[in-house]
């Protein structure tokens, strides 16, 4: 059955290819997005947005413009918010704002428009570390590490010593918020979760991981590592990594993201549920800046490893996929190195503004960076 489904935050990376994938299969869509300079440079229709989208433009803390955007909607779908760990550290009262705030008048309008279901994008970063296993194979769920250890490592350790051992993250493991913005995105899972089953709608939350593939804004420095990597190798710069480089992160193509939200929407066996949402495959995050280059033609361009930590950045961090696999049916599909083969020949047709050393700088002045 067709319905009509609003995007919030639908013009942006996620949305757009969210709002294609959901036209395919017969639904109407309608986007309500800021379209703000940071993400959209120049603030106008983004090329790639489906032309059967009815876009509204507006901030999501508009009451007016929400209203507006809900009249005859079944679903919606809660992309809008700001994006960033790094950023979201000193323009706190921006990012919660339009990511708390936003959600409040979101929900504060469904009172008098209900819809079916509400499904929001949370994210990996309300976990802060991963679930990790000591030596003895004791699990620790609240791991807390320090920027760097007395001996030049990186990994937690446990009380003797000894490092941990990264293990999958279930949905089951306690929150550790490490940054405004994982504050934030906690707030708007419980938030919608809450809500929904207060006035008789459905809802879900995704956690989703790190997101790559076309359309995402490589001007953008506190966007996804792939594409603020991208955009420092066109421009013949080293990708920045921090840390030693060997962090482990989950990297999931955007249309394996889009299939998971079109789960979501649909399935009666995500009502109430939060779902891990990534690839099923770790790596570090060296290793992917290496394959990024050579993707690009570019395997003479190294990463510069900082050997400094961001506020806010955690070690490891590894999704259990099997609920969303079990309730969902959600399996991802997109080949890693055809996926960026694919964000490669996308990255050459675009001009991008490199600015990644400008926010590094932002950082550091603000105590940020250590």
């Amino acid at each position: 059955m067709a319905d009509t489904v609003l995007i919030t935050g639908g013009a942006g990376f996620v949305g757009r290819h969210v709002a294609r994938a959901m036209l395919e299969q017969g639904h109407k869509v309608r986007a309500l997005d800021s379209l703000i300079e940071q993400v959209h440079s120049g603030g106008g229709r983004p090329d790639d947005l489906d032309p059967e989208v009815e876009l509204i433009v507006g901030d999501i803390r508009d009451e007016d413009k929400v209203r507006q955007s809900l009249k005859g909607v079944d679903k919606v779908l809660h992309l809008a918010a700001e994006v960033g760990v790094g950023q979201s550290m000193y323009q706190i009262d921006r990012y919660t704002s339009v990511n708390e705030y936003g959600t409040a008048v979101l929900f504060q309008q469904l009172i008098d428009n209900p819809v079916k279901r509400v499904v929001v994008a949370s994210s990996m970063s309300i976990y802060g570390e991963g679930l990790y296993e000591t030596q003895d194979g004791e699990l620790m769920q609240d791991v807390v590490r320090g920027p760097r250890n007395a001996d030049g490592t990186w990994d937690p350790k446990d009380a003797q010593g000894r490092p941990l051992i990264p293990m999958i993250t279930p949905e089951t493991k306690q929150p550790a918020l490490k940054s405004v913005y994982a504050i934030n995105k906690y707030v708007q899972e419980r938030l919608t979760l809450t809500l929904t089953a207060q006035y008789g709608m459905e809802s879900c939350a995704l956690r989703l991981w790190n997101i790559y593939g076309p359309g995402q804004a490589l001007s953008n420095p506190y966007t996804g590592v792939l594409a603020i990597f991208a955009s420092r190798i066109s421009h013949g710069q080293q990708p920045m990594v921090f840390e030693d480089g060997q962090q482990r992160r989950d990297f999931v193509h955007v249309s394996d993201v889009s299939k998971a939200f079109l789960l979501a929407m649909d399935k009666p066996e995500a009502n109430g549920e939060v779902f891990n949402i990534g690839s099923g495959v770790d790596r570090t995050v060296e290793d992917v800046a290496r394959l990024q280059a050579a993707s690009m033609g570019r395997s003479d361009i190294q990463p510069l490893i900082t050997q400094q930590a961001r506020a806010g950045d955690i070690r490891h961090n590894i999704p259990d996929l099997s609920k969303a696999r079990d309730l969902l049916g959600y399996e991802a599909t997109q080949d890693f190195s055809a996926g960026l083969e694919e964000l490669a020949e996308w990255v050459a047709r675009q001009e991008s503004h490199d600015k990644v050393d400008e926010a590094r700088r932002e950082l550091e002045a603000r105590g940020l960076v250590a």
